[in-house]
Parts: structure tokens; sequence; C-alpha cells
């Protein structure tokens, strides 16, 4: 992984030494202990890259696969599948937060 940048709202624009890059959109996986706080929209974009580990990582400890997020248009649905499962993790009072910054974000975006 060479670098990360975030684009829009949960998403991700990642480039790898193989010179691909790709899109991913994290919102489907955020869920559970790990990824649930990446709800926030203010700590999912402190996301950077960790060279030593060689993939993205976030302060709260969470991090992904490289492999998976390489091929996360072949990935993506599984892992939205697998988090569905996972517990959200969250208050109502931050799930009213994230819903307010996510609409602010978006309407930034357009």
């Amino acid at each position: 992984m060479v670098s990360v940048s975030v684009t829009g709202p949960y998403t991700l624009r990642v480039k790898f030494d193989d010179e691909s890059v790709q899109t991913v959109n994290l919102r489907a996986i955020q869920r559970g202990e790990m990824f649930g706080p990446l709800r926030n929209l203010a700590l999912f974009n402190q996301v950077r890259l960790d060279p030593e580990i060689g993939t993205v990582v976030w302060p709260n400890g969470a991090d992904m696969d490289p492999a998976t997020l390489h091929d996360w248009p072949d990935c993506a649905d599984e892992m939205a599948a697998m988090a569905a499962g996972w517990n959200i993790g969250e208050s109502m009072e931050t799930r009213a937060a994230n819903r307010v910054a996510l609409q602010v974000a978006e309407a930034k975006a357009e």
C-alpha cells in the first residue's frame, strides 16, 4: 500500500504498490467494537497509512487487511454480510450525531 485518502463520507481511495487504485466505501461494515466507532466521521477521517504494518489504521485501533482492500470489488458483499451480524455498539446519541455529521458531509460533497 502506497497511499490512502478520504474521498467522501466513509470512502477511501487506496493506492497500492502494484499501481492499482481502489475506491472503498466502508459504510456497510461499520459495526461492532472495532468498526462501529468509525461511523463517527471525525474518527473515520483520521485514517492513516501505517508503513510498519502496511495498511490503513485508525486511532481506535481498527485496521483493514491490505489484500481485502486491494480486492474490494470482490470482497465488499461478503464483508457487508459478515458485518451485518456484528453488534453496532453505539448509543442513540452517537447515532443521532453521526446522522447529522453524515448529512453535513454529504451536502459538502455535492
